[in-house]
């Protein structure tokens, strides 16, 4: 059994990991397909596959796997792989409550878990699903915890600066 790594907190930008190897970058997506607001225009600023390929990914949504919970991956560099997490329903708040779906949070961040062992990667985010999702972070940092720094994934989270 790996070892629990703590979770790392620093101020920074998460789009530009602070790490040695292999990096997860992982942010939260809307089921919507729409790509405009929070994080994701940071991501947008230094690469275009993310948003290109999470636009496409909902476009032929018919015949893939876009859904809650569902995980795409996408290469921006050699050592950094972007991770567009579907946890978001619609955009805003409603009778459901916030947009954000912590089981849709877990599931993916699992996926993700899966993909850091595999490739020796280390995770990187922001605090995610507490912006725009309308998430807590008393909610969120269990399951970055039980899916994540329970498996030995090392996890470093960026606050504003």
């Amino acid at each position: 059994m790996a070892s629990v790594k703590p979770l790392k907190i620093i101020a920074g930008d998460a789009t530009n990991p602070q790490a040695k190897g292999p990096k997860i970058i992982a942010h939260v997506c809307n089921d919507l397909g729409g790509w405009g607001k929070g994080f994701v225009l940071a991501v947008s600023r230094h690469w275009p596959e993310p948003e290109r390929e999470y636009r496409r990914w909902h476009r032929e949504r018919a015949g893939n796997d876009f859904a809650l919970g569902a995980v795409q991956m996408v290469r921006v560099r050699s050592d950094i792989l972007v991770a567009n997490m579907v946890a978001q329903r619609g955009t805003k708040v409603g009778s459901g409550g916030p947009p954000i779906r912590y089981d849709a949070v877990g599931h993916c961040l699992r996926t993700v878990a899966e993909r850091a062992l595999l490739d020796n990667a280390s995770v990187h985010m922001p605090r995610i699903g507490c912006g725009l999702a309308g998430g807590t972070w008393q909610r969120i940092e269990p399951i970055i915890i039980k899916t994540l720094s329970a498996r030995g994934i090392a996890v470093t989270i960026y606050a504003h600066a």
